[in-house]
């Protein structure tokens, strides 16, 4: 596992702890619903890192007799809890609170509090986005932020972004939220931006579900990938058509193939045995991820039948 993944999630996770105690001062002082809950987003964000830092831990064990092809898709398991865990707490909790607030509004004292809290919790969260936003602009590459997202395969880049992304829409909203109650002595604003934070939490774990559930079943290698395979085994001569390519992500660094490929028939049995070893290594060479290969010599017609 890349070790840029481990530097984004000791950022968020030091900013989030110092975020997660004094938003719970802040509003043990202060009695703010936005800030309980904004106390209870970023808490659940460091409870979110440190999984994901047992992730990448469970994910780097070795093959085993038990696990063939190793544990990489503990990170994608890992991930995805991380998902259900800002819905079911995160986004729960602050719904729950701002619904309680918005039945039963209670003033909020030394409102200077949240301000100073809330302005410290922006440059901490904004440190740890700018870090998480960095590494994953550089890793994107050429794809726009859409593309990259849809098509990485290491998801604890932007699982850390998402949750950044989304602590910094809370911290807007709960500094409006306190605003305005201030401003207008109607602590129903206080309550509707415990609700706003609830919504945005809802939706970026829903978000980041979706985009992990597809490597946790197994995803495919990228097309390019999958072309650039393609296009090295039908140049080699002892090819006549590369038939099926079939590949699955076993962890963000680890692609498992299986490849069909009708060879020419004047090809001899121990030769065959010395050009499949060829197009293996070849293969990994050319492509580092590629760590396991099973080669399948086949027909046009066996692959369409």
């Amino acid at each position: 596992m890349s070790a840029s993944s481990r530097k984004v999630i000791f950022a968020a996770l030091a900013g989030n702890t110092l975020i997660a105690i004094t938003k719970f001062i802040a509003a043990a002082i202060t009695g703010s619903s936005a800030m309980i809950s904004e106390g209870i987003h970023s808490l659940v964000d460091t409870g979110n890192q440190g999984l994901l830092l047992l992730g990448l831990r469970k994910a780097a064990r070795p093959a085993d007799e038990r696990f063939p092809f190793g544990h990489g898709k503990e990170i994608y398991f890992w991930c995805f809890v991380v998902a259900i865990l800002i819905f079911a707490l995160g986004s729960g909790i602050s719904l729950y609170e701002g619904i309680r607030h918005l039945r039963h509004p209670e003033p909020m004292r030394n409102v200077s509090v949240n301000y100073i809290v809330l302005g410290l919790a922006l440059i901490f969260e904004g440190f740890s986005w700018y870090v998480a936003f960095g590494e994953f602009s550089r890793q994107k590459g050429s794809l726009s932020y859409m593309e990259a997202i849809k098509q990485g395969k290491d998801p604890t880049i932007f699982v850390v972004f998402f949750e950044d992304t989304a602590a910094m829409l809370g911290l807007l909203v709960a500094l409006a939220g306190v605003g305005l109650a201030q401003i207008t002595g109607l602590m129903i604003f206080d309550g509707l931006a415990s609700i706003v934070i609830g919504l945005i939490l809802g939706a970026t774990a829903v978000w980041l579900a979706v985009e992990t559930k597809g490597l946790l079943i197994g995803e495919s290698a990228s097309p390019e990938v999958v072309a650039g395979i393609r296009a090295l085994v039908r140049d080699r001569p002892e090819v006549t058509a590369v038939n099926a390519i079939m590949t699955m992500h076993m962890g963000p660094d680890f692609i498992l193939l299986n490849l069909s490929v009708d060879f020419r028939d004047e090809i001899a049995t121990g030769e065959l045995e010395r050009v499949i070893a060829g197009i293996n290594l070849s293969i990994k060479q050319a492509f580092p991820a590629v760590k396991r290969v099973f080669i399948e010599a086949g027909t046009t017609q066996q692959a369409n039948s």
